[in-house]
């Protein structure tokens, strides 16, 4: 419903008593029940968009959308039509096994997503026909007069008309990391961001502190949380790197079926050959050309991917993100609660004789003065400043390690228990016999203390609110007077202290006669204390890591510049010595404008602040239409729109909101980025593993199309039978390949560069090591044949025997060839894998099989070899490891 008939000016600008007479309620009434019905008709329920959840048979049909898939159901059928069934229920077999395995998989990452919803129907309190009332927050109209509590979530966008020490926090929505006071007074500027606009209070966000009477100016999709909710529906979600690498490698695998059909058929036909027979070898060696192990082996890879980051609390949301986090090349991240602990600690304690630096070694608190480690015990002027901050407060700690309270009060209680001056101590030596609370008019707390001859007034605020009514100021343990030259000297350092990023309170105290007396005036200033939501410990080697790796870590936050600069240089986003200031929101304008000098200078920045959704959004397609593989990390519905967009959307699961979770691709358990890296290590070792094996399949069976194709071409009996073909590729297609892909990757992993985003999944140097490789085992295969033929003398049964042994080993062996070149030839992650020895005694004893159990024998017309032909075989079969093993070891020299 629009604000009547000035509906272009915003509800923060217009003073309270305008906009109820355009919304046509009394405060003291609200609003009829007749009229909140008529107005519930027209605006409908205050509710989102719901987004349907995925269906089970969605998922398990998007598990053939694939376009390599589709192109091994087709060679299914045409096997089929044939008369190959065995072939045809071999690859049909292989693709029911890939998409349980991923339909099992994607599904219960769904299921555990469902785990991590928040379901429940919220109530709200109004004011109707002159009554509270308490009625389900869906039926909230525009107009409607909202009584809200401490703690209490609030249900619409509201416009406050009444104010009473309210504090709210809205991180989930703006990324500010402490409550945000507020206030009824109308703004000036229309521009004003979403963070500071103290008159409002929006759907989502909760009541930290005090009570308020707001009007509803926005429900539903019109609210700030809707109109976020809007641009996630409208964000495109990005296919992932694997998904078109593997696209494009099905599309050249279609052209590569294609010429080995024809060229075989051809080959053979020219040569004189029986046109059935060469016809049916053509239609299996192209068959073959398509590995069926492909799709199931990439899936298992990616599965076994999944599993292990669910084991470092890292939930993958669907199987092809795993590896898209190793091709990331930038990351941008929130900074409360991913980079920062998401809760305050004192920093410094500012006083007249200095600074006191205050840090947390082994869990105890660490002061510091002038380089010099100091007790707050000894040093009076440190003691009373943290005792006053422990007594002017509401906080409590708990047994259990936990506390409760305001979030700047709680640290301030912390701080004093680990200098010794707990709360419960005190409390019991100083009985607390009044409470002045925090009032957003005076900004400022007191609380009055019993003491034998009066009262201790122990009293904490705004450093500017406090330092107003202090007379005196505590130095070496001595009250002297505070004359305007010394109260400027504390103005410039409570601006050096927020210059720094902290939150600054100033502190004070004075004695009483009586409980009654004035709070605020006649004080002794006491000092500054500056708090802050620290570093993450480990997140500091976390971001050194990824540098190492090639990527770029870039923070994104709607909290203040100060406060972003001072976390980016702790943890090394930015140098030590960078003085530089973040761009706040404002400076980026329209990223989509072609400003090439903008554009660069937006490309070169590692810290933003004051972001807002929509910014959010720009910066993610602004890096990715310069090629970039974004990773987007977030918690609150701020961040909803730009984790849908990115190539990897990261969420907390923690303390996500659902919205959060919903719309990313991978969900931390443990809200750690730390947690990321580990995640990138883990896709960087897929991608490689995906690879290899995608080599190791192809140039096997490159192998056996070159090796039959030139026995056609001149004439001589084929070494390979169509059976024979099919029975390898079965055998070994999938189990080495299957090892291959659970390996843990090379060492040196997170130290390489991120792969080019527009490199294909075979480059180059890939298909001509397929070729290479292939060209060695067709020539072992040819090698051991005509041997067997030409110099044993065998018949023609026993020389296919012989070159069907040696090109099943030599393909076994062949698995050691695919590690990375310059890696130790003995102990690299291949031999070291337990899973490629599984997959070599499998395939070696069903090679065995082959031609020692009859049956079997007699269907694949192989027979056993004497102990002469199994030499020649093991010898022939050893060739192309021997020769692939000194190509690497140049390779890896070069």
């Amino acid at each position: 419903m629009s604000l009547d008939n000035d509906a272009s000016r915003p509800p923060f600008l217009r003073p309270v008593d305008e906009l109820l007479d355009s919304l046509e309620v009394a405060r003291e009434r609200g609003l009829s029940a007749g009229t909140a019905s008529r107005r519930l008709e027209e605006t409908g329920p205050n509710r989102l968009r719901k987004s349907g959840r995925k269906p089970w048979w969605r998922v398990a049909l998007d598990q053939f959308k694939s376009l390599v898939v589709i192109l091994l159901l087709v060679a299914a059928a045409i096997a089929a039509v044939f008369g190959q069934l065995v072939e045809a229920v071999a690859i049909a077999a292989a693709l029911v096994i890939n998409a349980v395995i991923g339909f099992v998989t994607e599904w219960k990452a769904l299921q555990s997503m469902e785990a991590l919803r928040r379901m429940g129907q919220m109530s709200a309190r109004v004011r109707r026909d002159g009554e509270e009332r308490e009625v389900p927050s869906s039926e909230l109209v525009p107009g409607d007069v909202v009584l809200l509590g401490e703690g209490e979530m609030v249900p619409a966008d509201l416009r406050l008309v009444e104010v009473e020490n309210l504090q709210c926090n809205e991180a989930a929505l703006t990324g500010e990391s402490v409550p945000v006071s507020k206030t009824t007074d109308p703004l000036e500027d229309p521009e004003t961001p979403l963070a500071e606009r103290e008159n409002m209070v929006f759907s989502g966000t909760a009541v930290s502190r005090g009570g308020a009477e707001g009007v509803v100016v926005a429900t539903g999709m019109d609210t700030e949380i809707g109109r976020i909710s809007a641009m996630v529906e409208e964000a495109e979600e990005e296919t992932t790197p694997l998904e078109r690498r593997l696209e494009g490698l099905g599309k050249r695998l279609i052209y590569l079926v294609i010429v080995v059909g024809i060229g075989v058929a051809a080959s053979g036909i020219v040569a004189g050959k029986d046109l059935l027979i060469m016809v049916e070898t053509a239609i299996v060696l192209a068959i073959a050309a398509v590995p069926e192990g492909l799709p199931i082996v990439a899936t298992v890879a990616l599965g076994r991917g999944m599993w292990r980051m669910a084991r470092r609390n890292a939930l993958v949301k669907r199987l092809a993100a795993v590896e898209t986090l190793g091709a990331t090349t930038v990351i941008f991240s929130d900074k409360t609660g991913t980079l920062t602990e998401n809760r305050m600690v004192l920093r410094r304690v500012a006083l007249a004789a200095g600074d006191t630096e205050v840090s947390r070694e082994d869990g105890d608190a660490r002061f510091r003065l002038d380089d010099e480690d100091v007790d707050p015990q000894k040093q009076d002027d440190l003691r009373r400043a943290l005792r006053v901050g422990v007594l002017c407060s509401n906080a409590e700690l708990e047994d259990g390690g936990g506390a409760s309270g305001d979030p700047t009060e709680v640290a301030l209680v912390e701080a004093g228990a680990r200098a010794g001056l707990r709360r419960p101590d005190l409390l019991r030596e100083l009985p607390e016999e009044r409470e002045e609370s925090f009032d957003t008019e005076t900004n400022k707390m007191a609380t009055f203390h019993r003491l034998e001859d009066g009262f201790l007034v122990a009293v904490k605020g705004a450093p500017e609110a406090v330092l107003d009514v202090c007379t005196r100021v505590l130095e070496d343990g001595e009250e002297t007077e505070l004359d305007d030259a010394g109260r400027e000297v504390w103005v410039k350092r409570n601006e050096a202290l927020a210059g720094d990023g902290l939150r600054v309170l100033a502190v004070a105290e004075k004695r009483a006669a009586r409980a009654d007396e004035a709070p605020y005036a006649g004080l002794t200033l006491l000092g500054l204390v500056g708090l802050y939501d620290p570093p993450r410990e480990s997140v500091k080697e976390a971001i050194r890591t990824c540098q190492e790796a090639g990527i770029r870590v870039v923070m994104v936050t709607g909290d203040q510049s100060a406060t972003a600069a001072n976390i980016a240089r702790a943890i090394g986003i930015v140098g030590a010595d960078d003085e530089s200031a973040p761009m706040g929101g404002h400076e980026l304008g329209d990223l989509g404008e072609g400003d090439p000098e903008r554009a660069e200078k937006v490309h070169e920045t590692a810290v933003f602040a004051r972001v807002s959704p929509e910014q959010k959004l720009s910066l993610v397609g602004a890096y990715q239409d310069r090629g970039e593989v974004v990773g987007m990390t977030g918690d609150g519905v701020n961040d909803a729109p730009a984790l849908k967009k990115a190539d990897i959307g990261i969420a907390m699961g923690r303390r996500g909101t659902e919205v959060a979770r919903e719309t990313s691709d991978i969900v931390l358990k443990d809200d750690a980025f730390e947690t990321i890296v580990t995640a990138i290590d883990q896709g960087r070792a897929i991608f490689e593993n995906i690879r290899r094996f995608i080599v190791f399949l192809l140039s096997g069976n490159l192998g056996q199309i070159v090796g039959v194709s030139a026995a056609a071409l001149v004439n001589a009996p084929l070494p390979l039978l169509p059976l024979q073909i099919l029975f390898l590729n079965l055998l070994l297609d999938v189990f080495p390949a299957l090892a291959i892909g659970v390996s843990r990757g090379s060492a040196d992993i997170m130290r390489q560069p991120p792969r080019d985003p527009d490199e294909p999944i075979l480059t180059r140097g890939h298909w001509l090591g397929i070729g290479g490789f292939g060209l060695l085992m067709a020539a072992a295969l040819l090698g051991v044949f005509a041997w067997a033929l030409l110099v044993m003398k065998v018949d023609t049964g026993t020389a296919v025997t012989m070159a069907f042994l040696t090109y099943g080993l030599a393909r076994l062996w062949h698995v050691f060839n695919m590690r990375a070149p310059g890696s130790p030839m003995l102990r690299n992650d291949l031999v070291m894998n337990l899973w490629v020895w599984g997959a070599i005694a499998l395939c070696a004893a069903l090679l065995a099989a082959a031609v020692y159990v009859p049956p079997l024998a007699a269907l694949l017309q192989v027979t056993p070899p004497n102990p002469a032909e199994w030499i020649v075989i093991l010898a022939g079969s050893l060739v192309p490891l021997v020769l692939g093993q000194l190509a690497l070891a140049v390779l890896g020299r070069r």
